[in-house]
């Protein structure tokens, strides 16, 4: 255990205003600020789609699995189904999480997307560190797809059964299926998936693919020749890991085409990532970025599902992949929606509109004053409205200075001061409030200033 120098006193006391902050969240169902909005699952529902979320077994509990539950209809594992999370030694299988995921689904009447069959990455070292035959390769990734496909036969609604199989230039990305069984690996593939499950939809999956460019006409040149061989496809995965900003213009044209050849398309790992720290106007536009992806595929039938991949920031792979970057969810890390949770649900035809613009307020008081110094406090109140975190600044106007704070981490230049929330009172739940105090000296006077919340 790491040590600390911080008071005892002072921890027990951030630990205690946490774990009441939690309480009221978890009180609140974690989700107060839309809690009487129309599910997404159900908005989705009413356009003919799909709307689903990639989850972790171990957290589908308390408020995470409320929400997976509540607010999705069909969850993709994570991790959980591939093949170094199933097989990780040779012959010895691990379905615990896969299973719990399933079962999960089916207790809360949700589809599940199987993810992934082949793929360059996530592999068993026994498998990649093994020199095989073609033959034996073959053999390997066929058993292997009789395998997981075959136990979850009637019980996955479609399989990324192939991932990430091109280059940006759209050549065939080099890896141990490419190099050891050639470009018909992927037909292959398909054909086992088909006959270990034939009512599950199988689909080719990869990123960077979500506009026309080298990559996606790569793509679309692949699905047309294999329906043209007869070889079984039934729709594509745009991933859509997006950069903030950065929705593609032709991501409708692209899905519409890919329609034509009369596959089905799929929003299979949306997230939309924004330099740190997260403030409104990244939010906003985030929010239009979300809006754009899901109104681009409620355009067009054959667009049938679309997945957030992971639905809180607490569980997403952006801010270890892309250090600097984050807060590419629809929720925050307390589970409190974003306003990009408000524009999919608009997108979808919801009559949810976005928290308004004032709804919160600071209140500045002092609590107790004397010769010399003073103790204030700050209350961060919410209706109609909901705060995954906060900043109030306020300036000075007779020289005060803020000398400790609690409950905030507070910092004052000249007469100018900034106050941003601790990492266990960032949210403010609809119909909630938080507060944080602080000491400061005085000479001559001590007004009470106008805060500002931002």
């Amino acid at each position: 255990m790491r040590s600390s120098s911080t008071p005892l006193r002072t921890r027990l006391a951030a630990l205690c205003a946490g774990l009441a902050a939690t309480a009221a969240l978890i009180a609140a169902g974690g989700s107060s600020a839309h809690a009487a909005d129309t599910p997404l699952r159900d908005l989705a529902a009413a356009k003919g789609k799909v709307i689903g979320t990639a989850v972790t077994g171990s957290k589908l509990t308390g408020t995470y699995g409320d929400l997976a539950g509540s607010q999705f209809g069909s969850l993709t594992p994570g991790n959980a189904m591939k093949w170094e999370s199933v097989e990780p030694s040779r012959g010895t299988y691990n379905w615990t999480e896969a299973d719990q995921i399933v079962a999960f689904a089916q207790a809360h009447g949700q589809q599940v997307r199987g993810h992934t069959l082949v793929w360059h990455n996530q592999n068993p070292g026994w498998l990649t560190n093994g020199s095989w035959t073609s033959a034996q390769l073959g053999t390997l990734l066929q058993d292997h797809i009789s395998t997981e496909v075959g136990r979850y036969k009637g019980k996955i609604t479609a399989w990324d059964v192939v991932n990430e199989p091109f280059n940006e230039d759209g050549t065939y990305r080099t890896s141990l299926w490419y190099d050891g069984l050639g470009a018909d690996y992927i037909a292959d593939a398909l054909t086992w998936a088909r006959a270990a499950d034939p009512a599950a939809k199988l689909y080719i999956n990869d990123y960077n693919v979500e506009g026309v460019n080298a990559k996606s006409t790569a793509l679309y040149n692949l699905v047309k020749s294999l329906k043209e061989r007869g070889v079984p496809i039934d729709g594509v995965g745009l991933q859509a890991h997006l950069v903030l900003g950065q929705v593609p213009s032709t991501l409708q044209q692209n899905i519409q085409r890919f329609a034509d050849l009369g596959v089905d398309v799929a929003i299979t790992e949306l997230d939309v990532r924004m330099a740190l720290p997260a403030d409104s106007a990244k939010l906003a536009q985030q929010a239009a970025d979300y809006k754009a992806v899901t109104a681009a595929c409620v355009a067009v039938t054959r667009c049938v599902n679309l997945t957030v991949w992971g639905f809180a920031d607490s569980d997403s792979w952006v801010d270890s992949t892309f250090p600097g970057y984050g807060a590419a969810t629809p929720y925050d890390a307390n589970y409190a929606p974003k306003p990009a949770y408000y524009a999919i649900a608009q997108a979808l035809g919801g009559t949810t509109t976005t928290p308004p613009t004032g709804a919160c307020s600071a209140t500045y008081s002092v609590v107790n004053q004397w010769n010399t110094g003073f103790t204030g406090q700050v209350r961060i109140a919410c209706s109609g409205a909901a705060l995954s975190s906060w900043k109030a600044t306020w300036t000075y106007g007779a020289g005060q200075q803020v000398t400790q704070a609690w409950n905030a981490a507070c910092t004052q230049s000249g007469a100018a001061v900034t106050c941003t929330n601790a990492s266990y009172n960032g949210t403010v739940p609809d119909g909630g409030s938080v507060t944080f105090g602080f000491n400061g000296t005085w000479s001559g006077g001590n007004p009470v200033p106008a805060v500002t919340l931002g």
